[in-house]
């Protein structure tokens, strides 16, 4: 039976599969620093305390970019070229989720609600960010090459979704409640859709790579199938949920260096 741990031991064990992971996580990461940091030098006048807690979600984007690339440095191999049916932020900006490349590419100041769908957009793949690695903290924290990566990569996803809570309740507070739960409704509706075609993409590329029979192969492809439709059914509504979150100012201090890591 293929379960989810067997699966990434699968690939964490064949240095091909390994390599193309690590290079699409790398690569992903790679962008999200980028966004961010331009996100952060355009902020409004009128949320300018903003712009430091945005700069450090880049830096903390940036840092996982590394570690990934470091990850492959440490087995002797270099990046991958990623494909571009594997390119979930990629794939997201051509659906009009997020801030376009093309805007964050002019020096012009962003508007409020630009930032508010910044914010939105953020919350549900930082949702999606934070499940996924609470799951490689569950099977492999304890392993001896992966897992201080794997805590620190959890620890800051977690602290992007609290942040992401706390900046959109007080604009929300400040009246912009009904422009925010219309966008993360528009952002959480497409990134699952997203999240499925990337997800079917990598098992595909994974599966030519590890030579899996049709029937193996087929397995991972009904699990995310069965999670698309669940999170159609309604399983999104957890996306778009606002709550106080227990760690307050999550971005607020210092950033851990990713020479921690090692």
């Amino acid at each position: 039976m293929l379960s989810a741990k067997s699966l990434f031991q699968e690939i964490l064990d064949n240095d091909d599969a390994f390599r193309l992971f690590c290079s699409i996580a790398a690569g992903g990461e790679a962008q999200g620093g980028w966004e961010n940091a331009r996100i952060a030098s355009l902020v409004p006048a009128s949320l300018r305390g903003l712009g430091p807690k945005i700069a450090r979600h880049g830096a903390d984007e940036d840092k996982h970019g590394r570690i990934f690339n470091a990850l492959l440095k440490q087995r002797g191999l270099t990046p991958a070229e990623v494909p571009l049916e594997t390119d979930y932020t990629l794939l997201l900006e051509r659906r009009g989720i997020g801030l376009a490349h093309e805007r964050l590419g002019r020096d012009v100041p962003l508007s409020e609600r630009d930032i508010i769908v910044y914010l939105a957009h953020s919350r549900v793949t930082e949702q999606r960010a934070s499940e996924q690695m609470r799951l490689l903290l569950r099977f492999f924290g304890d392993h001896p090459a992966l897992g201080r990566a794997v805590k620190m990569i959890s620890r800051d996803e977690d602290n992007h979704l609290a942040y992401c809570h706390e900046e959109l309740l007080r604009l929300a507070a400040a009246g912009h409640g009904r422009t925010i739960h219309t966008v993360l409704r528009e952002c959480a509706l497409a990134e699952i859709k997203v999240y499925r075609d990337v997800g079917l993409a990598v098992m595909s590329h994974m599966g030519a790579v590890l030579r899996w029979p049709r029937a193996k192969a087929a397995l991972p492809a009904a699990g995310i199938h069965a999670t698309y439709a669940y999170e159609r059914a309604g399983g999104w509504r957890r996306m778009v949920s606002l709550r106080r979150p227990v760690r307050r100012d999550a971005l607020g201090v210092e950033p851990v260096p990713d020479a921690e890591y090692a």
